[in-house]
């Protein structure tokens, strides 16, 4: 097993009206209708054959705003401190996200996406199909997540996300 360091270098970019984190819905279920772009390094191209089969896809990125690691974090859905591991904050030891988003239509390199909630320029790392004959789930617990009540993920989910002013708000 190995312990060294690894590099990996990103496929592309993201492009999303989300400029400020502070602004930036945390989850893609509370970014519904928020579209942006990604932009596959031409590199990768072949690799994108038969994706557009797909509705929904994941996308894996970096974190690259995220200046600092902690171990424990305060989640914006609930104030009481919890483990990195047990939340989706940036502030991980990779600086590793994911995202699932709806898969509009492949253009060349260009994939049109919705339900965005990630920061525009963010760096591509990987990109899988969502297969839900695979990724769902039976008798699921999603932990702490499980006390938040629905209205209260809805109104800290959204963060300061204000669509009624435009999806380009600096």
């Amino acid at each position: 097993m190995s312990t060294g360091r690894y590099t990996i270098e990103p496929i592309g970019h993201i492009h999303s009206p989300h400029r400020k984190p502070k602004e930036t819905p945390i989850q893609p279920v509370f970014a519904r209708g928020i579209r942006g772009t990604v932009t596959v390094e031409e590199r990768y191209a072949d690799g994108l054959l038969d994706l557009e089969g797909f509705s929904h896809i994941y996308l894996v990125y970096r974190f690259d705003r995220a200046d600092k690691v902690k171990l424990r974090v305060r989640p914006y859905l609930q104030d009481q401190e919890r483990g990195v591991f047990a939340t989706r904050a940036p502030f991980r030891p990779n600086h590793i996200g994911f995202s699932v988003v709806r898969l509009l239509s492949v253009e060349g390199t260009t994939l049109h996406v919705e339900d965005v909630d990630i920061l525009d320029g963010t760096p591509l790392l990987d990109i899988k199909p969502f297969i839900a004959r695979y990724d769902l789930r039976e008798n699921v617990r999603s932990g702490w997540q499980d006390e938040v009540a629905d209205d209260t993920a809805r109104e800290r989910g959204i963060r300061d996300y204000a669509p009624e002013q435009g999806r380009d708000q600096e």
